[in-house]
């Protein structure tokens, strides 16, 4: 790899001060690992790492040449290489004013005519001038997609409920099992129902085939084919399948190439977000990203947030074996936080291959999973606190909250603070041995079961508060996070390889299911398909 990746090598067969004696030896020791940026605190003295070890780190990131990668994706070099494509969702939240160049062509007009079409949209919907075909205003739209067209809508709308305007309702739909849009369907009037379909080719399976469901209930209420292009609308690059299936070309709202689908919520995808909480909350989201990106631009990498948790992660999964990484938001909107991270990092840099090919020598994207505090607590952190795995656990934390009973709150953060130093300091069995009673006859082996070893890594982010801004700002960082990562390893965090292949045998195999043969077959899938279609006749 190179220099810094050997002496990291050294360092990490170096036995470090276990962290509880860190704290004790460097009473300052917070404030020396400790960031602000685009608003968020970073608390990363909970690591174990010491100067030479961030030192290391930093000049890793030097020798993996991080800024002119990072300047290349900001300049639209087509940096997606095995699809030669630009990678530029940093454009979709661009407020620099300055120009975008792709192939020649400034991309920054075309961008902000489509943020002009999605606020007008929204506006006549929150102000419902846009009324059904019956004349009756509208009050639930249904936002059909699947993976990023899906999940960062959701998780963005749900982490700013208390942003959401009660004008109508937005759902969202994912899964081509028939029990969610039916189920979505039946709490909702065909006269007063707005259907937002999202598929940059208009053909994504699962997402057409839920948006067909959606036409036919439309139709079989007794609406007419015309009035299709009153309650249907798409984000989509292809306008023709969408104006052939019954929308007005006015209702398409347009997706580019550059933009994957992971990293497209801050596109015309983000359409069902300005929708719940409006246009003005949307831009905020927006521009709570673009301070991000301005940070991560221009801030030194020692002192660059992105790059440090980037950093971390790395010296935990290539030096210490780590294989998973944990958030835990302790706010109850962010709940679905971790599943979104969770494919913007394992679908980015779940990689084999460096991109001229070769087979990589080391690990890359480590297992993302979490869930909300304090929930977690009740489960899984025990394996964190106790197992010998080494689960590095990132904290996230708004320190005030909407309606704020202030009990609750304290609760919460008591537990989050805490749960972040029990995992460092961890308890002795001397602790333990001490705290139960002297005559008790096993003390010895119950005070074994309560150990600790502690020393177990963590990030805590505040905010002052989940705002749009704020929100905005945390996914940029994490979306941040990932490239430098990917960046470092020398593999394409921007295509989906294994994605696409699930797509195509999925195909197969539902031709199979519907009665032609394949020979592509293995046996064992065709006795699957087999006894399904025993099962239907």
């Amino acid at each position: 790899m190179s220099s810094a990746w050997d002496e990291l090598k050294e360092l990490a067969e170096q036995t470090l001060p276990h962290m509880r004696t860190m704290f004790e030896q460097d009473p300052k020791r917070a404030q020396t690992y400790q960031l602000d940026a685009a608003g968020w605190h970073l608390d990363y003295a909970k690591n174990r790492i010491n100067q030479a070890v961030l030192g290391a780190l930093v000049s890793l990131a030097k020798e993996s040449n991080i800024e002119s990668k990072r300047d290349a994706m900001f300049g639209g070099v087509a940096i997606n290489s095995t699809e030669g494509r630009s990678v530029l969702h940093t454009a979709l939240r661009n407020f620099s004013g300055e120009p975008v160049i792709v192939d020649g062509q400034d991309v920054m007009p075309e961008i902000e005519a489509t943020l002009d079409k999605m606020n007008a949209f929204c506006d006549s919907m929150i102000k419902q001038t846009h009324l059904g075909y019956t004349g009756k205003k509208i009050t639930d739209v249904v936002s059909i997609g699947i993976g990023g067209s899906f999940l960062g809508p959701k998780i963005m709308t749900e982490a700013l409920k208390p942003y959401q305007h009660k004008v109508f309702n937005v759902h969202f739909v994912a899964n081509v099992d028939g029990c969610h849009i039916q189920d979505v369907l039946a709490d909702c009037d065909p006269e007063t129902t707005f259907v937002l379909m999202s598929s940059k080719s208009f053909s994504t399976q699962e997402t057409l085939q839920n948006t067909l469901t959606a036409k036919a209930w439309f139709l079989k209420s007794g609406a007419p084919q015309a009035a299709i292009a009153t309650h249907f609308a798409a984000v989509s690059s292809n306008v023709s399948a969408a104006v052939e299936f019954g929308m007005s070309p006015d209702m398409v709202f347009p997706m580019n190439d550059w933009v994957g689908g992971r990293y497209s919520l801050w596109s015309a995808i983000g359409l069902p977000i300005a929708l719940a909480i409006g246009f003005a909350h949307f831009k905020q989201l927006l521009e709570g990203a673009f301070a991000m990106d301005t940070h991560f631009k221009t801030a030194p990498l020692e002192h660059n947030m992105p790059v440090i948790l980037a950093l971390l992660g790395i010296w935990y999964r290539n030096f210490h074996n780590a294989q998973s990484h944990v958030l835990l938001p302790y706010y109850h909107y962010l709940r679905g936080f971790p599943a979104y991270v969770q494919q913007l990092d394992m679908e980015s840099n779940g990689k084999r291959n460096a991109i001229d090919g070769s087979e990589l020598t080391y690990s890359t994207g480590p297992i993302i999973f979490g869930s909300e505090g304090t929930n977690g607590q009740h489960s899984f952190h025990q394996l964190i606190h106790q197992s010998d795995t080494l689960l590095p656990v990132d904290f996230i934390f708004p320190l005030n909250v909407p309606n704020q009973d202030a009990t609750h709150h304290a609760m919460l953060a008591a537990n989050c603070f805490g749960q972040a130093q029990a995992l460092m300091q961890g308890k002795t069995f001397d602790e333990c041995y001490a705290d139960l009673s002297e005559d008790m006859a096993d003390r010895e082996v119950i005070a074994a079961h309560k150990v600790m070893p502690g020393n177990k890594p963590s990030n805590t982010l505040l905010c002052d508060e989940l705002t749009p801004f704020n929100l905005g700002s945390l996914v940029a960082l994490y979306e941040h996070k990932v490239f430098v990562q990917g960046a470092i390893w020398g593999l394409n965090s921007f295509d989906q390889w294994g994605v696409e292949l699930g797509k195509v045998l999925g195909n197969q195999v539902l031709e199979a299911l519907q009665g032609d043969t394949h020979s592509e077959l293995d046996s064992s899938t065709q006795d699957l398909v087999n006894r399904y279609r025993r099962a239907q006749s």
